[in-house]
């Protein structure tokens, strides 16, 4: 078991709030056959939810007060110096609500993955199921994909579509993608810690042989 535990990724997840998607992260890593193990979760808020939970599931927690340094890219090299004292391979962001300079985004170039709740290229920014409802449109979903330096960009892992019904709320839609969220966040990390995924120019390939489905479509409710 340490051999195994040995070869698994260590990955950080980035919160700012409760960290949904981490618990599902949390979940998955759990799993003998999973290629990742959470070993750091690190906010830029002292009090988010997210810390205490992570602590209660045995795994090791910073903070950094991002207002307590003088920029941008003092705050991200501190947290730069976080993840190498924890030999962080890979990096995931679950509601980290803060924009990322590409100084910092290049010492993880291929390495650090992030969700987004919308079917990108479409609805980059905030406000996605609102967005999406005013434009009528009859799918929508969520997206994990690498991160660049141009925000809710990068090639894509994996994507989930659900259906938008016709009494949606943007509380309704969001919950129906936030379920969907919680299914491919572990999914694309399997395929990155695992090997399997790997960048082409903007596309990510994962090979003729895989099993995973990189997009999944529920049946609607």
């Amino acid at each position: 078991m340490s051999g195994q535990a040995s070869r698994r990724k260590r990955v950080a997840v980035l919160i700012s709030g409760r960290g949904s998607n981490m618990h599902s992260l949390i979940a998955a890593s759990r799993l003998d056959d999973f290629p990742a193990q959470i070993a750091l979760v690190l906010s830029n808020k002292l009090d988010a939810p997210g810390l205490a939970a992570a602590q209660e599931a045995g795994i090791a927690t910073a903070a950094l007060d991002h207002k307590a340094h003088a920029g941008r890219e003092d705050f991200e090299r501190a947290m730069q110096d976080v993840l190498a004292q924890h030999n962080i391979d890979l990096v995931c962001l679950a509601g980290f609500m803060r924009l990322l300079t590409p100084w910092f985004v290049s010492q993880w170039a291929g390495r650090m993955l992030n969700i987004h709740p919308a079917l990108l290229p479409s609805y980059r920014g905030l406000h996605t199921h609102e967005r999406a409802l005013e434009d009528g449109v009859k799918i929508h979903g969520c997206t994990v994909h690498f991160v660049v330096p141009e925000m809710d960009a990068g090639p894509i892992i994996a994507q989930a579509a659900v259906p938008v019904l016709d009494g949606d709320t943007a509380a309704t839609l969001g919950a129906r993608v936030l379920t969907q969220e919680h299914v491919i966040y572990p999914l694309a990390l399997k395929l990155v810690a695992s090997g399997a995924a790997h960048i082409e120019g903007n596309r990510v390939l994962t090979g003729e042989t895989t099993s995973e489905r990189l997009l999944v479509v529920p049946t609607p409710a």
